[in-house]
């Protein structure tokens, strides 16, 4: 049983020079890492490859961290990439699978049909011994036509809404002992702990060596952590990228994805009007 939303190293490396085929190199680190994305881009990556940076092409009017842009905004960064929403277009990033999984659902979100991530991203890449550039790539202008759907997103109210009832679940990425409020945020100011009836999937858990692990794989981790895939879930983590590690996982283990919430901690943790929980999930 493959992952759907994937491709493989050789896939992309018989396809490369394919005009129809767009390559994002999708590198985020958090703020405490010291790592940049960019400048590793320009130091090595696959050929061709464009750079899409999450915290800039985001919306700049609020404090909260790499939220999405509108739809013209999106659209005219897209477009100086080279890129259009009717191209396949392959992401991937330096730690396997990380802010990939972000970008992958951004574009999605805003109406790119053929998106695919990298199966062991660049690692994998660069072990196999496979070619790679330097410095910044220029692709020729395109027009990429987006169009947001809400239903992709979920806002603070419709995480409300989920956590009162039984039908939508609410299942956070953050590792266990923030999730419990026993560990403090990597961003300041936040609350420690979690949404009162919310259940926590460590995204570390569903991965295997910088990959998704296998579908069964999968389903059973969500099993363990009290998810029921047979109800849609909303993903949730510290600021929107592990939560699109979550809801990719969902998808491909079969369960339905109700949004991501775009938000996540660092709206929810900064809020007098978010009621927080600490300990363990239930």
């Amino acid at each position: 049983m493959g992952l759907h939303n994937f491709v493989s190293t050789e896939w992309l490396a018989a396809r490369l020079n394919e005009p129809g085929l767009g390559v994002i190199d999708a590198s985020w680190h958090l703020p405490t890492s010291g790592r940049s994305g960019v400048e590793e881009f320009r130091e090595k990556h696959i050929p061709g490859a464009v750079f899409f940076d999450i915290d800039e092409i985001a919306d700049r009017s609020t404090d909260l961290p790499h939220m999405l842009p509108d739809a013209a905004a999106f659209a005219d960064a897209m477009g100086r990439l080279g890129l259009s929403e009717d191209m396949t277009i392959v992401v991937y990033d330096s730690l396997g699978l990380y802010a990939a999984a972000r970008v992958w659902w951004t574009l999605r979100a805003f109406g790119a049909a053929k998106v695919k991530i990298l199966e062991g991203g660049l690692p994998k890449w660069i072990k196999e011994g496979r070619p790679l550039e330097k410095g910044e790539t220029v692709r020729a202008p395109r027009t990429f036509v987006a169009r947001l759907d809400p239903a992709v997103v979920a806002s603070r109210d419709d995480v409300r809404r989920a956590l009162a009832s039984d039908a939508i679940q609410v299942v956070d990425a953050r590792p266990a002992d923030r999730f419990e409020g026993k560990a403090p945020e990597p961003r300041p100011g936040l609350k420690s702990g979690h949404m009162p009836g919310a259940l926590n999937l460590p995204f570390v858990e569903i991965l295997d060596g910088g990959k998704l692990k296998s579908p069964p794989a999968l389903a059973q981790a969500f099993a363990a952590r009290g998810v029921d895939l047979k109800k849609p879930v909303i993903t949730t983590c510290g600021s929107g990228v592990t939560a699109a590690i979550l809801a990719l996982a969902a998808e491909e283990a079969g369960g339905k994805v109700a949004g991501l919430y775009d938000g996540s901690w660092a709206e929810w943790g900064g809020r007098d009007d978010c009621p927080v929980a600490t300990g363990p999930a239930g």
